[in-house]
């Protein structure tokens, strides 16, 4: 027989209130596979999250969009705000493309000093302007720095007039500014992706750039070109200790798309990486581009671009394509004489928690979204099976024997659209702990999965014919449980 032993009672998150009604400015209507706690646009492409910013206490979210068409296309930015980072609400696009090109991806600040001149606490977005035509030309300067402003609190914008702001030298990738404020040195810091490599730039107003150095050329993951990358600061007892996250297209851990990160110091002009070991920031195939908030202070929040480029244009939804990840909280841990960045869904997905179905045989019924949470004082081979009664299913586990946690989606429903979707990805377990806890984020198109406190993450995303209504625990092996927390979770939207 499959069994558990538990040392403690099943524990439930109770809450009989009604689900929350959608706030938005759209009227989104529910469609087969459209997430339920999950950021998506209420029609056709998105990609990249962008220019996230939080001022006065609103939470921005810009995002590479293409509103014409539900594969991508001319690049604009979308545009929605939160006070909770859970309940968005839609805004007309924030930039469309002009004369210089679509707008790529990029960041957005809030001008406290008035550096630019654009006015005190304006939000200013700064972005790479991709010259299609210029590309098609064969020029290898069609990629440039481009700035625009918001007075307004970001509900309207001015590009700039003098546009680019930083001129391409000459390569082929040069993309995707995350510009933050380096306080000791009084500058502006613009971490730009440059083909193989991460550029640093300094500015006193956003307008003027220098170049400070390079890194990465030959460290790190390189299958493919460098994107959407992220500097800021993390601290581990008292100590700071900078991240560098680094997109990659391909060469991800488990084919396509995923996100690198290096551990070290950055002085205001150069970022020493601590070792040379690859590490990501999620292992599953379906986290991309992510980067954090600017003005949370020490928190630091991560969204990702929910999907991977080996199949975004493909996948089978209708009206709109792709979903971004939970907002996560992003902490270092240190196994050994490693840092390592971990992950927790942020606090506010807590606001969302109620109770429904009930525990049968090791088996919680399943309404739409949910979260499920496990501590053990032990860790033994285990699987959590999502599954429907058109025996469909997601498996995600732990194989002790290799010392890996697992999403497993090759049963999962619609999977022909793309020859390598049907996968099961795996992932290390870098905890050397005895005692494991892991949580999962459910919903009706994705799972994400945190394991040993963040230390070891996945995100796979699925398309089954029927929604999941069951969630089964199976192990044949002994494992002491002390906690299982099981809610669903009311729609955000």
């Amino acid at each position: 027989m499959k069994y558990f032993y538990f040392l403690f009672a099943v524990i439930f998150i109770a809450c009989n209130e009604k689900p929350r009604e959608q706030k938005t400015e759209s009227n989104v209507t529910r469609e087969r596979h459209r997430p339920l706690i999950h950021f998506t646009p209420p029609a056709h492409w998105m990609n990249d999250p962008n220019g996230l910013v939080k001022f006065n206490d609103e939470y921005h979210l810009f995002y590479q969009h293409y509103p014409d068409n539900t594969v991508w296309g001319p690049m604009h930015w979308g545009h929605a705000t939160s006070t909770d980072l859970v309940h968005w609400t839609h805004k007309p696009i924030a930039l469309y493309p002009d004369s210089l090109g679509y707008i790529f991806s990029g960041s957005a600040v809030i001008d406290t000093g008035n550096t630019a001149g654009f006015g005190k606490n304006a939000m200013i977005a700064i972005f790479t302007h991709h010259d299609s035509a210029g590309e098609k030309a064969g020029r290898k300067t069609f990629q440039n720095q481009g700035i625009a402003y918001s007075t307004d609190g970001g509900n309207t914008w001015t590009k700039y007039e003098k546009n680019p702001v930083l001129k391409n030298p000459g390569i082929r990738d040069f993309r995707d500014p995350k510009v933050s404020w380096h306080t000791p040195s009084k500058k502006w810091i613009m971490t730009l992706a440059t083909l193989d490599r991460i550029t640093f730039y300094s500015s006193t107003d956003l307008k003027t750039w220098t170049k400070e150095s390079e890194f990465g050329k030959n460290v790190g993951a390189h299958g493919g070109v460098w994107e959407c990358p992220d500097l800021f600061p993390l601290y581990y007892n008292g100590t700071e200790v900078w991240v560098l996250i680094v997109s990659i297209n391909p060469g991800g851990p488990n084919g396509g798309s995923g996100t690198q990160y290096f551990t070290g110091q950055f002085d205001g002009h150069e970022f020493t990486s601590y070792d040379t070991t690859v590490k990501w920031i999620d292992y599953g195939p379906d986290d991309y581009a992510g980067v954090t908030f600017f003005n949370t202070g020490n928190r630091k929040i991560f969204l990702g671009w929910m999907s991977n480029w080996q199949y975004a244009n493909v996948v089978p939804t209708e009206k709109w394509r792709s979903a971004m990840t939970v907002p996560r909280d992003l902490a270092l841990e240190k196994v050994g004489d490693k840092y390592y960045v971990t992950s927790a869904p942020s606090k506010e997905l807590n606001n969302l928690e109620s109770l429904q179905g009930t525990i049968t045989n090791n088996k919680f019924k399943l309404s739409g979204a949910a979260a499920l949470r496990i501590t053990a004082d032990t860790i033994e081979s285990f699987s959590i099976i999502l599954s429907n009664d058109s025996a469909q299913k997601v498996v995600v586990g732990y194989d002790k024997n290799a010392n890996q946690y697992y999403i497993d989606r090759t049963q999962s429903g619609r999977i022909s659209f793309e020859k390598g979707f049907a996968s099961r990805s795996v992932a290390p377990r870098l905890s050397t702990a005895g005692k494991m806890n892991m949580a999962l984020i459910i919903d009706v198109a994705s799972v994400e999965m945190f394991a040993d406190n963040g230390l070891t993450v996945m995100t796979g995303i699925f398309f089954p014919d029927k929604d999941f209504t069951e969630v089964t625990i199976d192990t044949n092996s002994k494992m002491d449980i002390t906690s299982l927390n099981f809610g669903n979770l009311k729609p955000a939207f």
